[in-house]
């Protein structure tokens, strides 16, 4: 019988040392929770949002987004005014090296042979291990993320700009 107690209190010593363990994963969790989320973060999940959206010349909705609408409306929740079109974008901000863009920069392209320059942006929303990748509106597939390295994109980027 007394074999009996001394297996019941080894079980309960185990349980409450088991309990302590938890509760100090638990504070070192909730640390990184209320971690604050920079605006960079947030423009970029704002931008996040509207991925499958149509596209829509013009457009700055979740009815339809041309390119440099995602990017305008993105920052803009995040009390940040840029110019309405890709080319006027392109004007903001400071201009760095692609080897230096981090999420939040904007690229911008030339996509048509003919025509005034500048009339493609793109949002960063990830670098990781010098792949690029960026959410923007196409014609065809609406609001999508795409990798720079992409040939298409790579021949056709121009720039990169902070703008944060």
């Amino acid at each position: 019988m007394r074999n009996w107690y001394v297996v019941v209190l080894l079980l309960l010593s185990f349980v409450i040392t088991s309990c302590s363990s938890t509760k100090n994963v638990s504070n070192s969790a909730k640390k990184s929770v209320n971690k604050p989320i920079s605006k960079v973060d947030r423009v970029v999940a704002n931008a996040l949002k509207y991925k499958g959206v149509k596209y829509r010349f013009g457009g700055t909705t979740a009815k339809g987004m041309d390119c440099s609408g995602i990017v305008y409306v993105s920052y803009l929740d995040e009390n940040v005014q840029l110019p309405r079109i890709s080319r006027d974008m392109a004007k903001r901000g400071r201009k760095i090296a692609l080897k230096n863009a981090r999420k939040g920069d904007l690229l911008f392209f030339k996509t048509s042979k003919k025509g005034r320059g500048i009339n493609h942006v793109g949002l960063i929303v990830a670098v990781s291990y010098g792949k690029i990748k960026f959410i923007h509106a196409t014609t065809s597939r609406g609001v999508i993320v795409s990798d720079l390295s992409q040939k298409y994109w790579k021949n056709a980027y121009v720039k990169t700009n902070r703008i944060l």
